[in-house]
Order: structure tokens, then C-alpha cells, then sequence
């Protein structure tokens, strides 16, 4: 009897794995990252924290990159970003 459930535990796919909370994968990893956002008018590139609490400026134009939400951080519309790190 097979099911349609059933999933190799030794090699589960990455989309179910995604879906699982950070401390039950398989290997533990966080939800958590930090990424470079571009400002929308300087070009400016800064370096914030994907789960930030407080507001993020841009360095040179003041401008808002980032607010703080429950979880992680809202961007800017307009500013655009890659994850840094992998």
C-alpha cells in the first residue's frame, strides 16, 4: 500500500522542505538573511538585515529603504534587492 504522501526522508524536496518551521528541517537553517538594497533615487547600496526592527535610511538621501513590520521587513517600493551571502 503506497501512499501519496509518502516522501523520501533522506532526500525530501526543497519546496516541502521550505514549508517546514527553521528547527524541524532536516538540516537547521534560520529564516532570517541580509540582503543589499538598492535606493530607488541615489543608487546607493546598504546592507540590512531581513528581519530588521527599526527603520533603514539611506545613507546619503535619507530616503526610506525599509519599515519594520511583525516579521520581516518591508521594502520601499522602488528599491530593489539580492541576498547576500550563498
Amino acid at each position: 500500500m503506497v501512499l501519496s504522501a509518502d516522501v523520501d526522508l533522506m532526500h525530501p524536496p526543497a519546496a516541502l522542505e521550505l514549508q517546514k518551521h527553521k528547527l524541524k528541517r532536516l538540516v537547521q537553517s534560520p529564516n532570517s538573511f541580509f540582503m543589499d538594497v538598492k535606493c530607488q533615487g541615489c543608487f546607493n547600496i546598504t546592507t540590512v538585515f531581513s528581519h530588521s526592527q527599526t527603520v533603514v535610511l539611506c545613507g546619503s538621501c535619507s530616503a526610506v529603504l525599509c519599515q519594520p513590520t511583525g516579521g520581516r521587513a518591508r521594502l520601499t517600493e522602488g528599491c530593489s534587492f539580492r541576498r547576500k551571502g550563498d
